[in-house]
């Protein structure tokens, strides 16, 4: 048994002072205790949740929409190396059988491929995120315009099968022909997100009230919050069961505008997602992110008009980002681990340290530098 000291994060959303004990895979037990029977090396040292990561394209040169089992177990390897233990990786707006086939590729590789040795796939992936293709043409962000369908629940289902039942979170425009009753009737079988979107404040309401409790990537490919029209970021936060999205690349959105997020919808409503493309943990250069081209520079993504295409940043390292941009850190923490989880219906298996759950730990310094993952009681080596 392997026992860890330190500021555990617990599952009353703080960091305390105890010891977290593991048996094989999982934890077997935890126990807090007086900050002074720790040694100062100890109180120096974070113990908290491996993260979760709802929302990203790619890494380390490749795309989830490669749809190969070699792009699929590269990208689980790197996020794992990187403190990011459970994985949705997303899909773009592109034809429905290239849906397909990534959809039935996802479903078979995470039955057959390991991942940093022998940790199975399918520990790591945990689902799939559709961000597209029933979007709207006018804030279709980086999205390739010429797949984009209109919403259809029976296009959705066949994916679902496909996917083997691993879709966990569906973007839609509300506003476009058909939304509002997909998501009204597919509500039950789907999570749904608004996404890409020009709803005014009176078709969000009415979306979310319909299912759609969730928005991707908030104030991004969206009408602005003003004071006569606060549109979908409006009624996202006056809707307290509704989360939202966050970026925190330092690129996508203003540190003065993050605090503020938290400050309005409550940090148990907050998901951070990395949006992450190929390029992440990589040179700059050329890329691509659903067929178009991409040019990165630092960690900036950009298609060839000048549009942002996600983010070329992990998760790990936008969460010490939203840290340095004067997030606690314990709500940073619950935005990157529990509140993800929780969004896509994993909560009760990852995102908080418990006694029984799988030893998914990450172990950092009081700066957020990572020392050590560990995935199902693991150490992992990048």
């Amino acid at each position: 048994m392997r026992q860890i000291r330190g500021m555990i994060y617990t599952d009353r959303m703080c960091f305390e002072p105890g010891t977290v004990a593991i048996e094989k895979e999982r934890i077997e037990k935890m126990e807090m205790c007086r900050a002074e029977e720790l040694t100062k090396e100890e109180r120096e040292r974070y113990v908290f949740p491996g993260l979760v990561d709802i929302h990203f394209h790619g890494c380390a040169g490749h795309d989830f929409c490669d749809g190969t089992a070699q792009a699929m177990n590269a990208i689980a390897s790197y996020e794992v190396a990187h403190g990011v233990t459970t994985i949705c990786p997303a899909t773009m707006t592109l034809p429905e059988e290239t849906l397909m086939r990534i959809c039935g590729t996802c479903a078979e590789a995470v039955e057959t491929e390991k991942v940093c040795g022998d940790i199975p796939l399918k520990d790591i992936l945990r689902g799939i995120y559709l961000e597209g293709p029933f979007i709207s043409l006018e804030k279709k962000g980086a999205q390739n315009p010429a797949y984009i369908h209109k919403p259809d629940l029976a296009m959705l289902r066949r994916l679902q099968k496909a996917a083997g039942g691993m879709i966990r979170m569906v973007a839609a425009a509300p506003e476009a022909a058909g939304a509002m009753d997909m998501i009204r009737e597919g509500q039950g079988e789907f999570r749904f997100s608004i996404a890409h979107t020009c709803a005014d404040y009176e078709t969000a309401r009415a979306a979310i009230e319909a299912g759609a409790a969730h928005v991707t990537h908030l104030y991004n490919a969206m009408p602005p919050f003003t004071h006569r029209q606060p549109g979908v970021i409006g009624a996202a936060a006056e809707n307290e069961r509704t989360e939202v999205e966050l970026i925190c690349d330092g690129i996508h959105i203003h540190p003065c505008v993050v605090k503020c997020t938290f400050k309005l919808f409550g940090e148990e409503r907050v998901v951070l997602i990395s949006d992450s493309m190929m390029a992440t943990g990589m040179e700059d250069g050329e890329y691509a992110l659903g067929g178009q081209a991409v040019t990165v520079r630092g960690n900036r993504a950009l298609l060839p008009d000048g549009t942002i295409a996600g983010s070329a940043t992990n998760l790990y390292d936008c969460m010490r980002k939203a840290v340095a941009m004067g997030v606690p850190a314990e709500a940073a923490v619950r935005a990157a681990t529990v509140n993800p989880a929780k969004a896509v219906g994993l909560d009760q298996e990852c995102g908080v340290l418990l006694p029984g759950r799988k030893a998914d730990i990450l172990i950092a310094d009081r700066e957020f530098a990572l020392q050590e993952v560990i995935k199902s009681g693991r150490t992992v080596e990048e």
